[in-house]
């Protein structure tokens, strides 16, 4: 668990380095951490509905907010409420969102940059 933890707290000292040297646009870090900030709170929330037999979070809300720029407030919701973090499939759907999330960003800030 302590290296999705550690790649979560990296991830998000990149960002805010990134929007610190004008790197990201303030609007996209802005929108990482708000969609870190809610896919956090959404493990959290759906842990805690798991425990209790409640009404669940989707998957795919979860992977759409992984998707859309908050892997990182997700992989610590799964490091810090044990959630998610050994179902496979979703796992191999969550990886692939992030590395879907980083490819856009990348090609985005190359476009931006020209």
């Amino acid at each position: 668990m302590a290296w999705r933890r550690n790649l979560a707290l990296a991830a998000f000292g990149a960002l805010i380095g990134l929007t610190a040297t004008g790197v990201f646009p303030l609007w996209l870090g802005a929108w990482c951490v708000l969609a870190s900030a809610v896919s956090f709170g959404l493990y959290g929330q759906d842990k805690r509905a798991a425990q209790r037999k409640q009404q669940r979070t989707p998957e795919r809300t979860l992977q759409l907010l992984a998707f859309a720029g908050g892997w990182p407030g997700a992989l610590l919701g799964q490091a810090l409420f044990r959630h998610k973090h050994r179902k496979a499939p979703f796992q191999w759907v969550f990886w692939l969102c992030v590395l879907a999330n980083v490819a856009s960003i990348a090609v985005m800030l190359r476009e931006f940059s020209r």
